[in-house]
């Protein structure tokens, strides 16, 4: 784990302020906060990659339900994303099995 979700992130955060916020617990790689498309406006969570997988879990124990201009965040590991089409569950009733 290198790279750490960050949620909870107040609206008027930007890519330079996470990056600073967090290189307290190690040097940061790359920091984002995620945004809407459309219309630019943050979605209230980003990610932090660190150089060591040493920081990127004292960052998650340093800052995991730490106040951060009035709201709690959420720090955790990144998981990969899935599959958009897949993981909707349309094909959860099917079984790979034939019928007879």
């Amino acid at each position: 784990m290198k790279k750490i979700y960050v949620g909870n992130l107040p609206y008027t955060i930007d890519n330079d302020q996470l990056r600073k916020y967090f290189a307290q617990a190690g040097t940061v790689v790359d920091a984002v906060v995620i945004s809407d498309k459309y219309s630019g406006r943050s979605k209230g969570f980003g990610f932090v990659e660190f150089e060591t997988e040493e920081e990127s879990k004292k960052a998650v124990e340093m800052f995991n339900g730490k106040d951060f201009e009035g709201r709690n965040l959420v720090v955790n590991e990144a998981r990969p994303r899935e599959d958009s089409g897949e993981s909707s569950g349309a094909r959860s009733g099917s079984t790979s099995e034939p019928q007879e």
